[in-house]
């Protein structure tokens, strides 16, 4: 146990309180049973180990920070760390990458049955099924998924530039207030076209082509182990998943033709679709439907696209500025509310009922004049005309 101890005070020594992300505000740490979910690389330690320096201090006491893939749990059970936790005063266990511990889920069960004023926070994969778990936590756990940083986070990292969210009803019909409040602070054109190449991972550190370089060893790691260990990938069928990855980083926002994939990985469609979905889930892939409520399990996604820009710049050699465009609005819309696929009307819908219209800042309304309550979202714009917004705004929603 003094292992643990001594781990867990050089840890959370180490974190930076320098720039905390605004979810630490929005985590009710004091339920009972909380989880974080996210994709590899998007802040999910970082933030856990803040919270805990923040509330806690250093050294282990009160609260207990484990790395679950620790080497001392191949021969001590995590319900044995708990139970000697608890008898030495502990009240918050902190379990990090807890995917990664096999019966996981049994154990926190019987935690909190036997301790019930212990609280247990944990990290996962944006894989972790919670509710299919061998142990149904699903009504017991208070989920929040993590995403990479928004544009408005990456000012903040980057820049030091301290501006609020809003929310999309705001940023659609008060776009001029806002945009002023920016523009007195930095010129965000520049900086979001930044953004669109480094700002999505908080751990780019000047160098670019390092950056995309640790961009590919997260998603490898993700269909490596994650989809192998999570989705039933055979291990045999993770290069024909990159090879994917890699057409559809070339060839995005794709008209899916699940035939021309299938001839092109050796798949037969009913796969093809099934790893399509998981690379949604694993947070690789953003797919679009025209109506989100008829979906059907294995029903061909209209559009597909990269998860975020960076993943563009990263693995894909066209550069397409449409394509990035598009990518970035799906990216930073779909964390907070519903997308669909727009195909005549608009490119995009959102929650069933906002028309939006993706271009550079000579798109003109003729595709969406007659549809009530649309918008452009144009690039290369600081402030906003009439319904044509600059498209970085909606880089403030979270």
């Amino acid at each position: 146990m003094e292992t643990l101890f001594t781990k867990h005070r050089i840890l959370i020594s180490q974190v930076s309180m320098k720039i905390v992300r605004q979810l630490m505000n929005t985590i009710d740490w004091e339920k009972q049973l909380v989880s974080i979910r996210g994709s590899r690389g998007v802040g999910k330690t970082t933030l856990m180990r803040q919270y805990i320096r923040q509330k806690y201090g250093v050294n282990a006491g009160e609260a207990l920070y484990c790395v679950m893939d620790s080497m001392y749990f191949t021969n001590h059970s995590l319900l044995e760390v708990a139970e000697r936790f608890h008898l030495m005063g502990g009240k918050h266990l902190f379990l990090d990458e807890v995917h990664k511990y096999p019966t996981w889920s049994k154990e926190i069960k019987e935690i909190i049955d036997l301790w019930p004023e212990m609280k247990v926070t944990f990290t996962g994969s944006s894989l972790l099924q919670i509710l299919n778990a061998d142990a149904d936590l699903s009504r017991r756990v208070l989920s929040y998924d993590m995403a990479g940083l928004s544009f408005r986070e990456y000012l903040h990292f980057y820049r030091g530039l301290e501006l609020p969210s809003f929310s999309l009803d705001r940023i659609l019909n008060d776009a001029d207030a806002i945009c002023r409040q920016v523009c007195e602070m930095c010129h965000p054109q520049a900086l979001f076209e930044e953004y669109l190449r480094v700002g999505y991972y908080p751990f780019y550190d000047g160098d670019e082509q390092e950056y995309y370089s640790r961009i590919e060893n997260v998603v490898s790691f993700i269909i490596d182990q994650e989809m192998t260990q999570f989705c039933g990938v055979d291990p045999a069928y993770t290069r024909k998943l990159k090879a994917m990855l890699l057409f559809l980083a070339n060839n995005v926002p794709y008209d899916v033709s699940i035939a021309k994939l299938s001839t092109y990985l050796e798949l037969n469609k009913t796969t093809v679709l099934s790893y399509l979905a998981s690379m949604q889930k694993a947070e690789l892939l953003n797919l679009l439907y025209t109506d989100n409520k008829s979906v059907t399990k294995m029903q061909k996604p209209d559009k597909v696209y990269l998860n975020n820009p960076n993943m563009l710049f990263a693995l894909g050699t066209e550069k397409n500025m449409g394509t990035i465009r598009e990518c970035f609005v799906v990216n930073q819309l779909s964390a907070r509310h519903s997308v669909e696929y727009g195909k005549a009307q608009g490119d995009f819908k959102i929650d069933g009922k906002i028309t939006v219209e993706v271009g550079g800042k000579d798109k003109t309304f003729d595709q969406i004049a007659d549809i009530p309550n649309s918008f452009i979202l144009a690039d290369s714009m600081e402030f906003p005309v009439g319904k044509k917004l600059p498209i970085w705004l909606v880089g403030f929603l979270y």
